[in-house]
């Protein structure tokens, strides 16, 4: 991590009376992997698009390296991009694509051909320069792309949804021969993705967009151990939501009264009493028990019955129900010692107000 290498201030982007991104401010530091995750929609790829040139702003301003992009044309900001259809030239060589952007600078030919190498092997595709992209498979068609947008070695990558047409095994190895190289070369990155466990393996920090906007933004660990809003822990990986009021506030801790039960849960910043809010519990963070065997002295407990009994392989989901409308989902890893329930079973859903937090809508 460093100094800012890119800083967006304020920027948005209206089609006609449809604000496609609202406000949107943030600063990517040197070297840092920094993914815009989001359903469609809302506003990841529109704020990629105006980083690389490739929309117009609206509004705001995008600044590289403290030097305004926003007059520039694409092929003057000096930035490279990987996209999820691979846009290699059909009709040239592996080696004549990853030389194109080399060519386009005007490098010298004396170079060129050290620097197409180099980025092959970089990419484990030594000795394929001769090959033509419809000779490679996906992943190596990928892997193409990605080594002619680093080989004039720009200040900053931008990828979007680049594993999209991949199958998931080698998506999953492509996400981690993605972040060595990151490690590696000390690249700056942005990259867009609506896969929420693909943004948690690869990046240093995400930002969460939402209508437009970014909802949240921080590391892996923050987003998901402390989501601060409704649509935050219910985006990033699957969580229990719980809706209620606050009725105290005490000691970092929010009480929140709510279907006929009060449970406790940690209090983000800027809750009041009379709030309305929602408790999130992660499904791993939850434990079953029998009603009668339940310790009375549980902080946050609900009594219902496994109506839905889910085989994960090292894992098992229970859906339980608790009266008309709730529906909670428990995780439990399998063989760590804990009773195994069965679809009717009555049973108690218990967890800790620290594994809990009261979000707002969001």
């Amino acid at each position: 991590m460093g100094d800012a290498i890119l800083e967006l201030e304020n920027v948005s982007k209206v089609y006609g009376s449809v604000a496609a991104v609202s406000g949107v401010s943030v600063k990517l530091a040197a070297g840092e992997f920094l993914s815009f995750l989001g359903p469609s929609g809302s506003g990841k790829t529109t704020t990629l698009a105006m980083i690389a040139g490739l929309v117009e702003p609206s509004g705001g301003e995008i600044l590289l390296k403290s030097q305004p992009l926003n007059p520039l044309p694409p092929y003057r900001r000096n930035i490279g991009m990987v996209f999820q259809n691979y846009a290699l030239f059909p009709h040239m060589t592996v080696a004549r694509n990853i030389a194109f952007p080399l060519e386009m600078r005007r490098t010298p030919k004396a170079e060129i051909a050290g620097r197409v190498a180099r980025a092959l092997a970089l990419v484990g595709l030594a000795g394929y320069g001769g090959r033509l992209p419809s000779q490679l498979s996906g992943g190596q068609q990928q892997r193409i792309a990605l080594a002619r947008a680093m080989v004039f070695e720009p200040p900053l990558l931008l990828m979007d949804e680049p594993l999209g047409a991949l199958d998931k095994k080698l998506r999953e190895q492509m996400q981690l021969e993605i972040k060595h190289l990151h490690k590696k070369l000390g690249m700056s990155v942005i990259y867009v993705t609506h896969d929420q466990e693909e943004a948690l393996t690869m990046s240093d920090r995400i930002a969460v967009f939402n209508n437009g906007r970014i909802e949240q933004i921080g590391t892996p660990s923050a987003l998901y151990e402390h989501p601060a809003t409704r649509f935050v822990a219910d985006f990033i990986g699957e969580t229990n939501l719980f809706p209620g009021v606050v009725a105290e506030i005490a000691d970092g801790y929010s009480a929140v009264d709510g279907a006929g039960m009060r449970l406790r849960a940690r209090h983000a910043g800027g809750l009041g009493r009379g709030q309305s809010v929602f408790v999130a519990v992660r499904p791993e963070r939850t434990h079953l028990s029998q009603p009668a065997a339940a310790e009375p002295a549980a902080e946050n407990r609900v009594l219902g019955q496994v109506v839905e009994l889910i085989y994960l392989g090292r894992s098992r989901k229970y859906v339980v129900r608790a009266g008309e409308a709730e529906v909670i989902v428990v995780q439990q890893i399998r063989d760590s010692g804990d009773a195994v329930f069965a679809v009717g079973d009555a049973v108690a859903v218990d967890w800790s107000a620290e594994n809990a937090t009261a979000v707002v809508e969001g």
